[in-house]
């Protein structure tokens, strides 16, 4: 079946950096579009950046644009998102979502890893 794991949460200061990564198996993902939301307590999920499997185009959302950059290694079938001047308001629960021809909003999913908790400290 299909399985997406996260991994690289923590705990860090703002203005670090954090590399979130997401093991991704159990089918192709060719016509896919790998994505990273959030979900901050008492908040609605927030789309974060997606990437196309097959030729790698990106999408950003507003929070994410100049500071992080989501990648694949099809290769490998792990997605990242590279996270760097981070601040407090970018605590969330991270999680890595899966959809075939999706777009970018979170009922467009069919596969979700269990999450990862990301805490900026100010």
């Amino acid at each position: 079946q299909v399985q997406l794991v996260e991994s690289g949460g923590g705990l860090v200061q703002a203005g670090g950096s954090l590399r979130l990564s997401c093991a991704a198996s159990g089918r192709s993902f060719d016509e896919y579009l790998m994505a990273w939301f959030r979900q901050a307590p008492g908040k609605d999920y927030e789309f974060v950046a997606a990437i196309t499997w097959l030729d790698g185009f990106t999408y950003y959302g507003d929070s994410a644009e100049g500071r992080f950059t989501i990648s694949r290694d099809n290769a490998k079938k792990t997605l990242a998102l590279q996270m760097n001047s981070l601040k407090p308001e970018d605590t969330a629960v991270y999680y890595c979502g899966a959809g075939f021809r999706a777009g970018l909003r979170h009922g467009d999913y069919d596969y979700w890893g269990q999450g990862t908790q990301v805490t900026v400290s100010s």
